[in-house]
């Protein structure tokens, strides 16, 4: 009953001290909760102050405007730390164009646009590293990396391979595929207006592809050099695209006028009339009547058949009504690059395209254009690599008769092969000549000096333009490995003896014709037999 009793008087005061505890706990809650001002704390609303919702609306609006002051002080320090981070890149990006490595460029695949950028900054580094603006230096011949030409239809490649022809048309279908998207590419180039010219520009087809080389370096990209008919004759539309294992960008743009530009074919001659009665039939079609911006330079070695070869060029003169020719006799021994070197150096003319030509050798008109369009003063040197005829005797040997030399002309690989091993035959201006050096008169007789002069060229800057170019011919003739030369000079003649005559098909049926008519006659007994 006592214990009852104190607990019943107990409970009130606990009571009081739970409600008094409870209290205290809401004014501190509160106290701490109220968002304090510059200077001084929130007060909760009293009782003689406006109503308690007014109060509390204001101290809800006071707190939003901090929200408010404190959201924008957060603006102001990420507009700051942008700004940093963009000047950092800018610096970065200065030090990748600085010290360009495509292993320290990286993509951020967060931001797509960013991404690009660097891509196609990375791109555009591979075409200032490749040789599309200027010519680079090389080690030796073996290290140019030689163009291949190509038409609509035909490709005309080096590295032909035991499948592959010397020309063709594209059979696989990644190399036909690249090679429609650049002409495409290139057509549509040339429609883009260009903001400036306000007459009607004209539309360009596939049509108007004349002619088009390529060739890969394989740590860059592809370089394309595609030409295009011009607005009038002898004028052309040239389209330089790179392909920097990626999309194909257009490097050059420009309008080619030839229509004024002089080619000095050089020939050096030492007797061989009959082959220059040849050679001047075909340089009377192709040189002066269907080109007709051309000069002709005979230097001449000795004095035996002089006055024939004279009489010829002066037949020819007459009766084309043709003034453009030089002759130089001099009394000395043959040398192949003392008569280019003479010849050379005897122009008194503005600068002039160089073709240096030898007797044996059928041109076009079209070969004529490639030789412009593939020389520019300080810039580039052309050095086309002609396809060899081999000997017909061989090659029509099965027929009734040899047909005539126009027909023997077909790009096939029974009848010839691309004479990549000859550098002789090649187109330069005069100036670069001139300050190259020009030739080595040291050496006499057959070969050496073209090698040398090649050799040149790729050492300097300029840029030199290998390839196969399906308008330049050597004519088959029996060739003479003289005692007199030295042992590198006779290996080189006798291995373009070789060569020169037949096919790999065609010389195995020669040295195996013995036992090719032994079976036949074996074939043809065993048929009586039976």
């Amino acid at each position: 009953m006592m214990l009852r009793r104190g607990f019943i008087l107990f409970l009130p005061r606990l009571v009081g001290l739970l409600v008094l505890a409870c209290c205290s706990v809401s004014i501190i809650y509160m106290l701490a909760c109220t968002p304090k001002g510059e200077n001084q704390q929130l007060a909760l609303p009293r009782v003689h102050s406006p109503t308690v919702k007014e109060g509390y609306e204001a101290i809800l609006q006071e707190r939003e405007e901090q929200h408010r002051n404190y959201i924008i002080s957060l603006k102001k320090q990420i507009a700051q730390l942008k700004a940093e981070l963009q000047g950092r890149t800018e610096q970065l990006k200065n030090m990748q164009n600085q010290y360009p490595d495509p292993l320290d460029i990286q993509l951020d695949h967060s931001k797509p646009e960013k991404a690009q950028a660097n891509l196609l900054a990375f791109l555009r580094s591979q075409v200032d590293k490749a040789e599309v603006h200027s010519g680079v230096k090389l080690s030796t011949e073996y290290a140019a990396v030689p163009f291949e030409s190509f038409t609509l239809q035909k490709v005309y490649q080096l590295e032909t391979g035991l499948t592959r022809h010397p020309e063709e048309k594209p059979v696989r279908k990644d190399k036909r595929d690249e090679l429609i998207e650049v002409i495409e590419l290139a057509v549509g180039s040339l429609n883009k207006p260009d903001g400036v010219s306000k007459a009607k520009p004209r539309l360009y087809t596939a049509s108007d592809f004349v002619e088009g080389i390529y060739r890969t370096e394989k740590n860059k990209g592809t370089l394309y050099e595609l030409t295009f008919k011009g607005d009038a004759k002898h004028q052309f539309k040239k389209i330089v695209l790179f392909r920097p294992f990626g999309p194909v960008m257009k490097v050059k743009n420009e309008n080619v006028n030839m229509a004024d530009t002089l080619i000095n074919v050089i020939v050096p001659l030492a007797k061989r009339a009959s082959k220059f009665r040849q050679f001047m039939q075909n340089f009377r079609e192709m040189g002066i009547q269907q080109d007709g911006r051309i000069h002709l330079t005979v230097v001449y070695f000795g004095k035996e058949q002089m006055n024939e070869v004279k009489s010829i060029l002066e037949n020819t003169s007459k009766s084309a009504n043709f003034k453009n020719f030089t002759f130089i006799q001099l009394n000395e021994e043959f040398s192949r690059g003392k008569g280019l070197d003479v010849g050379a150096r005897f122009w008194k003319g503005n600068n002039v395209v160089l073709f240096f030509c030898d007797v044996d050798i059928y041109f076009t008109a079209e070969f004529l254009n490639s030789c412009r369009l593939n020389t520019q003063p300080g810039k580039k040197v052309f050095y086309p690599v002609l396809f060899s005829q081999y000997n017909p005797s061989i090659i029509y040997g099965h027929h009734d008769s040899i047909p005539s030399l126009e027909q023997q002309l077909i790009i096939k690989k029974e009848t010839g092969f691309w004479r990549d091993f000859g550098f002789g035959m090649t187109c330069q201006y005069r100036s670069d000549f001139i300050n190259i050096g020009g030739f080595d008169l040291d050496i006499k007789g057959w070969g050496g000096e073209d090698v040398h002069l090649y050799r040149k060229y790729l050492h300097s800057n300029l840029m030199v333009i290998r390839t196969p170019v399906r308008g330049l011919f050597h004519l088959w003739h029996e060739k003479q490995c003289l005692d007199e030369l030295t042992p590198e000079q006779y290996k080189m003649c006798m291995q373009s003896k070789a060569m020169n005559e037949a096919s790999h098909g065609q010389l195995g049926m020669l040295v195996f014709k013995q036992e090719i008519e032994t079976h036949l006659q074996k074939q043809k007994l065993s048929s009586k037999k039976t």
